[in-house]
């Protein structure tokens, strides 16, 4: 419990949380369809996914799901020291019970999680511009370790030919 006197207790996610992890999977990741979150849910709770490898719900003393966190292991991510790091593929927490502890408590428990896994380091990331994701990021514990920008090229759409003047 922290000075708000919200308590909250985090546990791995159960089949009677899916409708409450979907809610909160669409509003962390808007651009992926309903119907995409929740075959992705189902797949993890099936034991079909490859990703993520735990997920991790907080819930509140009326049972409320307040926020979750989805971890997987990389066998490298940026910053890190060593070849086999827990990663935080998606934290949220819920609005209302943002800067109440929630966030901090997900953290702990993926911490003991990824320890449990024999990992030392745990990674995440976040956009560029997310000043939100940034802050609650450093108020457990992280450090920025650098920006990124990533990009793909769809080998089944496009030419293999480089363009003139090109290499």
């Amino acid at each position: 419990m922290d000075g708000s006197g919200l308590t909250a207790v985090v546990h791995p996610v159960q089949r009677s949380d899916a409708a409450a992890w979907l809610s909160m999977r669409r509003t962390l990741w808007p651009s992926g369809s309903s119907e995409e979150h929740r075959e992705e849910i189902e797949r993890f709770l099936a034991g079909d996914a490859k990703e993520p490898l735990a997920v991790l719900i907080a819930a509140g003393p009326d049972g409320r799901r307040l926020g979750f966190a989805e971890l997987s292991i990389r066998p490298h991510a940026e910053g890190c020291r060593t070849d086999r790091v827990a990663y935080l593929e998606g934290w949220f927490v819920a609005v209302e019970a943002r800067d109440r502890g929630v966030g901090r408590l997900l953290v702990r428990a993926a911490e003991a999680w990824a320890r449990a896994q024999g990992c030392g380091e745990l990674a995440s990331d976040s956009a560029a511009d997310d000043a939100a994701s940034r802050a609650a990021h450093r108020a457990v514990g992280f450090e920025e370790t650098g920006l990124v920008r990533c990009y793909r090229r769809d080998l089944e759409a496009a030419s293999l030919e480089p363009e003139a003047g090109r290499g």
